[in-house]
């Protein structure tokens, strides 16, 4: 599959034109191509005087962004085979929920990988609160009845974990995986939602008091059919 970017520049015009061919699975040993083509028209004195050369160098900013979106975009066959780290052999791995990232960014950046894989902080309620967890692994593990108050969870892996009844009240909990997790009696008040992903999730008696989430997310969110009433009231479920 190859895939050109043109980006052209005249005196007044700004323009980008994106083509790329069907998309199909590559066979392994295969490397997408993409071809990055950057022009502008002939400028005049006149223009160069007018602030030609100002757009020119805005071009040439333009071009390396589009160069690096083309090369991250052009391999989704390795993004969607990407596989979790093995666990951690680390004895002491699931104390570190209670010290978190220091770096915590919403982007998912962290100072040291946090493994919470199948661990259980059942009825935890001082040492979770506040933490910055971002892209914590947290599958499996078991965090029923814990106070998770003003946590960041950013760019989380929650599959299959349990945090029947906790309370998210103030927690940042964006582009988190919850899929099939157990969110039963959850309560996300004044929570950040934006990005997550509750697939297969169970929401029976959740929480959604003021909750801040895109559109595209809600509709998404409302299509699960164990949000109880109240919820969707909450919510706003159509």
């Amino acid at each position: 599959m190859a895939t050109t970017i043109n980006v052209s520049l005249s005196p007044t015009t700004f323009s980008l034109q994106s083509f790329s061919t069907k998309r199909f699975r590559l066979p392994s040993k295969l490397h997408t191509q993409t071809r990055i083509q950057c022009s502008s028209a002939q400028a005049s004195k006149d223009e160069e005087k007018n602030g030609y050369q100002h757009l020119k160098e805005l071009k040439n900013v333009a071009c390396g962004l589009f160069a690096v979106l083309a090369v991250t975009g052009a391999s989704p066959v390795i993004a969607a085979n990407q596989r979790l780290p093995p666990l951690s052999t680390d004895p002491s791995r699931c104390k570190l929920e209670f010290v978190g990232n220091t770096l915590g960014m919403a982007n998912g950046v962290y100072d040291k990988a946090i493994d919470l894989r199948f661990c259980d902080f059942t009825n935890e309620k001082s040492n979770l609160k506040g933490k910055s967890l971002t892209a914590a692994l947290m599958s499996e593990a078991k965090f029923d009845g814990a106070d998770m108050t003003e946590v960041v969870m950013s760019k989380a892996y929650a599959i299959a974990a349990s945090f029947k009844g906790v309370d998210f009240t103030n927690a940042v909990l964006d582009r988190v995986n919850f899929g099939k997790a157990d969110l039963r009696g959850a309560v996300f008040r004044n929570t950040v939602l934006s990005g997550s992903t509750f697939d297969d999730a169970q929401l029976e008696d959740a929480q959604f008091e003021d909750t801040i989430i895109g559109y595209i997310d809600l509709q998404k969110l409302c299509r699960n059919t164990t949000i109880s009433e109240a919820g969707r009231e909450q919510l706003g479920c159509r």
